[in-house]
């Protein structure tokens, strides 16, 4: 499948419909390390509308115009004061909107069988490839690409990563698919806000032309897309919570005791949370004292990927997991505020220490530091990087390092244009490196999970034919 294959067929401006009331906006303590980050790359993919070509990019248009009058900042640029302070100018400079198509690329091809990679093809459904988000200055901070296929559409987003994160952007996005769905209000508006700790009179200091990226992007990479099935996710957790015990009962028992399971999923709209209403389920003193499906999973990718690096014993490994900010602090933020409000949690442990010991340990440790992130240890955080302002080390610097970033918990299926939930969700080449994983919410919902897995050619082959891996695999 030829990239050759994707031709692009105009490129034009999109502005607000209206005006923006918001002039300007600090980057904050959370947004500025992300300038050494490339633009976020994420879209997806449509089934085919019941358009024609010209009705399709009229609609597509039209709602992404009217969406940057909900999110103003989008439309701007980064502007540098004279003190050194980055801010998004709400100028209505207006984003990228790009139209390509590549008729001989069908669904089949884009969702090959679970065992083979992910076509590299959907490189070429994003713009802004290896852009850091400094270029913001100078660049639109989002580029959509609406790609026409043989029997289905992609829509790609790429957007500035010092402007927003996951959740932001997520927002951002459901709310363009709202407004093509005819919607006269929005269900969900951004909280543009910048009363919080995160903003800050601290200044990052920049070489002339801007920052370099923090990885070469240069090694060769193969991605994968595992598939956990919310069945499988429930018993990897049953063994997390369960030192040394496999589950002897089959799921529906196990489904039966979890209590405070954040994977409670609504069956039809992927990735939001609802509570556990089965009453049978038992309900614990202390919540938090219960490592998480989800930190169950990414002990489970921790431990195998460590493995099939063959590691000396001694060789210090880190999983690196984002964890949203905006409820940890006291009083709360606001669930939609603007921004990025993330930091950083890094967990490590030597590969001996990791692999002599169950599935538990590696998910205990990972689970004690998410639950120690509250309010004092993100207000540590902000004082810390002000006393040394520096930018995000996005990379694997010794081989031994895994970043986990989006989560299953983002409504990325709630994307629906008018004419049907995607069919999957997919990124660019924005921010790969060995060893970067992307969590999506699997398709089909109920708290199943897609695992976007990078890494060196010859680890992934390991990984393949890990049992003790893939058995979770479906």
């Amino acid at each position: 499948m030829p990239s050759s294959s994707v031709v692009i067929v105009s490129k034009c401006t999109i502005y607000p419909e209206r005006s923006s009331t918001i002039k300007s906006l600090r980057l904050s303590v959370s947004d500025l390390p992300m300038l050494s980050c490339q633009y976020i790359q994420k879209g997806v993919l449509l089934p085919s509308p019941p358009l024609s070509s010209a009705d399709l990019l009229s609609l597509i248009k039209l709602s992404l115009s009217r969406t940057l009058s909900e999110f103003p900042p989008l439309a701007g640029r980064l502007q540098t004061d004279a003190v050194g302070h980055v801010y998004i100018v709400c100028n209505d400079a207006g984003v990228d909107f790009f139209h390509a198509k590549a008729p001989h690329i069908s669904v089949a091809a884009l969702l090959p069988p679970h065992d083979r990679d992910i076509p590299s093809v959907y490189r070429r459904f994003f713009q802004y490839d290896s852009t850091l988000s400094y270029a913001g200055h100078d660049r639109p901070l989002v580029a959509v690409q609406v790609t026409e296929l043989n029997d289905a559409v992609f829509v790609g987003c790429a957007a500035n990563h010092a402007v927003m994160d996951g959740t932001s952007f997520w927002n951002f996005f459901n709310t363009f698919a709202e407004m093509a769905t005819g919607a006269k209000k929005i269900s969900r508006s951004p909280d543009f806000s910048r009363d919080t700790v995160f903003d800050s009179p601290a200044v990052l200091a920049f070489p002339e032309g801007g920052p370099s990226a923090t990885f070469s992007g240069d090694e060769p990479l193969r991605e994968k897309i595992f598939h956990f099935s919310r069945e499988a996710i429930i018993k990897l957790k049953f063994r997390a919570n369960n030192a040394a015990q496999k589950p002897e009962f089959g799921v529906p028992e196990i489904l039966g005791k979890q209590s405070n399971d954040s994977w409670a999923v609504n069956c039809k709209t992927n990735g939001k949370i609802t509570p556990v209403k089965d009453e049978t389920t038992l309900v614990k003193k202390n919540p938090t004292a219960e490592i998480s499906s989800f930190q169950s999973l990414s002990a489970h990718l921790w431990r195998c990927v460590t493995r099939a690096r063959n590691l000396d014993a001694n060789k210090t490994t880190t999983f690196r997991m984002a964890v949203n900010c905006r409820h940890r602090l006291e009083p709360r933020l606001e669930p939609l505020y603007f921004g990025n409000l993330i930091q950083s949690i890094p967990t490590i442990a030597t590969a001996g220490e990791l692999l002599s010991n169950d599935l538990s340990w590696g998910a205990d440790r990972l689970h004690q530091n998410v639950v120690a992130h509250g309010d004092g240890t993100v207000r540590r955080g902000v004082k810390e990087w002000e006393s040394n302002p520096r930018l995000f080390p996005l990379g694997n610097f010794d081989g031994a390092m895994m970043t986990m970033g989006s989560s299953p918990r983002f409504p990325m299926y709630d994307n629906d244009f008018g004419w049907g939930r995607p069919l999957a969700v997919r990124s660019g080449g924005a921010n790969k490196f060995d060893g970067k994983i992307s969590a999506f919410p699997g398709p089909e919902g109920n708290g199943s999970v897609d695992l976007e897995v990078v890494l060196a050619p010859d680890t992934m082959a390991v990984l393949e034919n890990d049992f003790e891996f893939m058995q979770f695999v479906s």
